[in-house]
Parts: structure tokens; sequence; C-alpha cells
């Protein structure tokens, strides 16, 4: 009755990563060499700077995307609080895999976001990938990232971009699309060529929508961080693990808390920054 097409799925998946690997086995190592040699770079900083230090930037961090006293101040008490649970170390190294992985999916996501917004034709070819990318089980994606790359943080880094990256491309597309038509239609009367417009007009006045975008890229890039720990990631997910393999429900809640706490700092500084240009382009226009 049936016909079996898992078995070549697989047999074909199979041949097709082998063959990556003995033909282009370089060219893997060194994308992972160049990601280790950023990661690595921002994970010392972050290590080597003292603990107040780092609490004090993230307060003027979040001042600075709110104008609030209030937000900073409870930053800082937040970021106090990670370092209070034990989990200072831990906390900036899954701080530097989240900026590393938010990084590139920006880089990838907005330029996909306005390809898709500018073609109907390229918006219904990326829609099933961005699909699939966003349905299929992420523990999928550390497979042939691992076989790649190895185990430890760079497959992590690239299983987080894949799974993070298409809301960004989604909402920077409804941004662009939803910016006024008369605002583009009068922006063309005065001779703005496309990239004209797409620079001066409806990116700016997408950014809220962008920024969204990347708020929930951050959501989701952290919520990667106890299956990226499986391979050897790291991190505070390392502590949730360490929880999970020894049957010790309290250091599993320590951890959860720690990865909830750094939730609440990145949405609050990105949710802030995000209202603060969306009042500063309505007063502008």
């Amino acid at each position: 009755m049936f016909i079996d097409i898992g078995k070549p799925i697989a047999d074909t998946t199979n041949a097709f990563i082998e063959w990556l690997i003995v033909n282009h086995g370089d060219v893997f190592e060194s994308i992972a060499n160049a990601l280790l040699t950023v990661l690595i770079l921002i994970e010392r900083v972050l290590r080597g700077a003292p603990p107040w230090s780092v609490i004090l930037v993230a307060g003027l961090i979040a001042y600075a995307a709110s104008r609030k006293p209030v937000l900073s101040v409870g930053v800082m008490v937040l970021a106090w609080l990670l370092g209070s649970l034990g989990l200072w170390e831990q906390a900036m190294q899954t701080i530097a895999i989240m900026l590393v992985s938010v990084g590139i999916a920006v880089i990838i996501g907005i330029p996909l976001g306005v390809v898709t917004a500018r073609s109907d034709t390229a918006r219904m070819l990326l829609n099933p990938v961005l699909d699939l990318m966003q349905t299929i089980p992420s523990f999928v994606y550390l497979i042939p990232a691992a076989m790649l790359f190895g185990l430890g943080k760079v497959p992590a880094i690239l299983a987080t971009v894949i799974y993070a990256t298409p809301p960004l491309i989604r909402l920077t597309d409804l941004g662009i699309r939803q910016v006024d038509h008369a605002v583009v239609e009068a922006s063309r009367a005065f001779g703005a060529t496309r990239w004209q417009m797409l620079r001066g007009v409806q990116i700016p006045l997408a950014l809220p929508s962008i920024m969204q975008g990347i708020n929930q890229t951050m959501m989701m890039a952290l919520a990667m961080v106890v299956i990226a720990s499986m391979i050897g990631a790291r991190g505070i997910g390392e502590t949730v693990l360490l929880g999970l393999q020894r049957n010790d429900p309290g250091k599993g809640l320590v951890g959860g808390i720690g990865i909830v706490i750094l939730a609440i700092i990145f949405d609050r500084i990105s949710q802030a920054f995000g209202r603060r240009l969306q009042a500063y382009r309505a007063v502008e226009g």
C-alpha cells in the first residue's frame, strides 16, 4: 500500500553530507575557525572584564535604549542576580554565543527580508523553506552541523542561526510591505531610485517591525541554549543539562532561572529600543 520513500531520503541525505565532508571539508574548517576566532574574542572580553563593569555597561545600554533609569537599574539588578546564582561565567559564555548567532542571523535575515518584500516570486519560493526551518525539530539541525563542524560551539551557533533567522526574515518582509504606498510614490515622484527609496524611506519606516524581528530572533536563539549544550556549547544550558543528567532538579531550576533572567534582559532592552525608534519616526513624520 505504501511506497518506501523514507530510506531513499535518508540515504541521499547521508551521501550528500559525506560528499560535503570529503570534497569541501577545508571550507567548513575555515568557516569554523573564523567563527571560533570571533566567539573566543567576545568571550574573553566578557569573562575577562570585572563583573561590575559588565553590569554597568548593561545598565548603560538599557538606559540608551529606553532613556528610563528604572529599566537601567532593573537590568543591572538582574545581571547581579546572575552572579549571585553562581552563573556568571556560564552566562558570559551564553551571551557570547548569542551575540555571534544573532549577528549572523541579522546579516542573513534582513537582506533576505528585503528581497522577499520586493519580489513576490522570491517570497513564494522562500516561504516553504522558512516554514521548514521553523517547524522541523531543532535536534535535527544538530546532526549535520555536528558532522560538518564537529562537536562544540560552532555547530551550536549554526544550528541556532537556522532556527532563529526565519522570524527576522518574515518581520522584515512584513514591515517593508506595510510602508505607506503614498510615501513610496512620493519619493519616486521626487526622482528617488529603488535603492534610495529602500535606504531612505522603506527601511527607516519598517525599523519597528525589523526590531521586533531581531527581538524574536534573540528569544529563539536563547531557547536553543539547552539543546546546543548537548553538543558541547556549554553556557547556562549546560547547567540545565547537568541537572537533567544527574537527576538534580535544584540545579536544573537554577539554570532555568538564569535563562529566564537573560531572556528578560535581552527582551526589555530590544523592546525599549524598538519603541524609541517607533516614537522617533512618528515625531519625525
